[in-house]
């Protein structure tokens, strides 16, 4: 057990201490955590190092999310799939037709559920997506 200054109690038991970052009577912000070890230190400093980074990652500006950039998001999945380009986490062309065929199917849907109600541009960007994935995939098929 430990007192409220964090100093072992005598007897048997355990030990509580405060880990928090604030101050629990001021608030403010601790320079270091009391009897920090060097294990948590480094613990503590990779966290940091890694928050920092995704924020770096969150601080790039988002593109624009509308209808045609959806579709070739899509498309650039079902191309992933099909081998024509890299897993962006491995980095290497795989293959997975079945699950290319899904995407397909999917971007169909899609269009056959929008049928009408899109501008003459997005509607060739859909039948021209297709059009490709269609060709790639019979011959990923082929290649089987």
């Amino acid at each position: 057990m430990a007192n409220e200054e964090g100093k072992p109690a005598e007897g048997k038991g355990f030990t509580i201490q405060d880990r928090r970052r604030f101050s629990p009577d001021t608030g403010e912000a601790r320079e270091k955590m009391p009897e920090e070890t060097e294990g948590t230190s480094r613990a503590a400093e990779q966290s940091a190092e890694s928050a920092g980074r995704s924020e770096a990652v969150e601080q790039e500006p988002v593109p624009e999310i509308n209808f045609s950039t959806f579709v070739i998001s899509l498309s650039t999945q079902a191309l992933m799939h099909l081998g024509e380009i890299g897993n962006p986490i491995s980095g290497k062309a795989e293959t997975d037709v079945p699950v290319a065929k899904q995407m397909i199917d999917i971007l169909a849907m899609l269009k056959d559920k929008t049928r009408g109600n899109l501008d003459p541009n997005e509607d060739r960007l859909m039948q021209d997506i297709l059009f490709d994935l269609r060709m790639k995939y019979v011959e990923a098929v082929k290649k089987r």
